[in-house]
């Protein structure tokens, strides 16, 4: 391990948090033309709500998640690791904690979604098992929804 922490978001943190999503998304906006939704998220909302995680060292953020629970699945709103973190495999640990956190809600399933120019994204997720369940557009963004259905252990 790295030293690094997976936590919840504390009050005040919106500043840092909203620097790593805009930096971890900036390499998008050329290519699809506008901001991608995450880079215009309200975070302090969303961390008073308690939907935001980050994978932190101390003080510094290093990657966010934002996760929203619904009836039947626990939706994946946005994953954003800072540019000189990515390839360390804290992506991969936020989906793992994403996963773990449905389980821990007693959902069947986890679900995302994400641009389809954000091509390294439409590779990423099928590899940690999820399946593409449709295209559509909303609010102007073209998107790729994906799903991943859980195991449970019978016996717990």
């Amino acid at each position: 391990m790295d030293g690094s922490e997976i936590r919840p978001a504390r009050r005040g943190e919106h500043a840092p948090i909203a620097a790593c999503v805009n930096a971890a998304y900036a390499k998008y906006v050329p290519r699809i033309g506008r901001e991608p939704a995450p880079m215009l998220a309200d975070y302090a909302a969303l961390i008073a709500e308690g939907a935001v995680f980050v994978v932190a060292d101390g003080a510094a953020v290093r990657g966010v998640l934002v996760l929203r629970p619904a009836a039947d699945h626990l939706l994946v709103e946005n994953v954003a690791v800072r540019p000189a973190d990515q390839g360390r495999g804290l992506g991969r640990r936020l989906m793992g904690f994403a996963e773990a956190e449905a389980r821990r809600r007693g959902l069947p399933e986890l679900r995302l979604y994400t641009h389809e120019l954000m091509t390294g994204n439409l590779a990423f997720y099928p590899r940690l098992g999820y399946e593409e369940t449709g295209r559509r557009t909303e609010d102007g963004y073209r998107r790729v929804f994906f799903r991943k259905r859980l195991q449970h252990d019978i016996n717990v």
